[in-house]
């Protein structure tokens, strides 16, 4: 691929994941239901909001897996201990979910996070003792997870929060 391509794809890139952080910053209401760090609540909540049919993917001895699925094709995995915390979101698809939504509280932390990150415009990671945000995509392939270390099971690899 020619340089001068790259950089404009690149910039395209960078522009359009800008664009849709700070519209779906304005888009939606601060009373949003938490997710990541919510409750139960907080999944039904979600699925209202993305428009999406809900299913439980896995369930283990100490947590349970919420899997999202919206209109567009993109999934979102929500992530619930045994006393009913949301500790871990994950996404892929070809369109970004609503980030404020699904990151609930912890959102204003990843906005400002990602404002000042400099680097790769594709890849976004945050790593904080009480937040890991990890954010990858270009059009039409976005992936990411979000989660809570201290609140996350023993018997959970993050490597399984996909």
């Amino acid at each position: 691929m020619q340089t001068g391509l790259r950089n404009t794809l690149v910039l395209l890139v960078r522009t359009w994941l800008v664009i849709t952080l700070l519209f779906s910053m304005a888009s939606v209401p601060e009373s949003a239901s938490a997710a990541l760090g919510g409750d139960m609540e907080s999944v039904d909540a979600d699925q209202t909001a993305l428009n999406a049919a809900e299913q439980i993917a896995t369930s283990s001895d100490s947590y349970t897996v919420y899997e999202l699925r919206t209109p567009a094709g993109t999934v979102v995995r929500e992530f619930l201990s045994l006393d009913g915390r949301v500790f871990a979101v994950a996404w892929k698809g070809p369109l970004l979910p609503d980030l404020r939504q699904i990151l609930g509280e912890y959102f204003k932390q990843y906005a400002e996070a990602a404002h000042n990150q400099h680097g790769d415009h594709g890849h976004l990671v945050i790593r904080r003792s009480d937040l890991v945000v990890e954010s990858s995509g270009r059009m039409r392939a976005f992936s990411g997870r979000a989660y809570l270390p201290r609140a996350m099971p023993q018997d959970l690899a993050v490597s399984d929060i996909q």
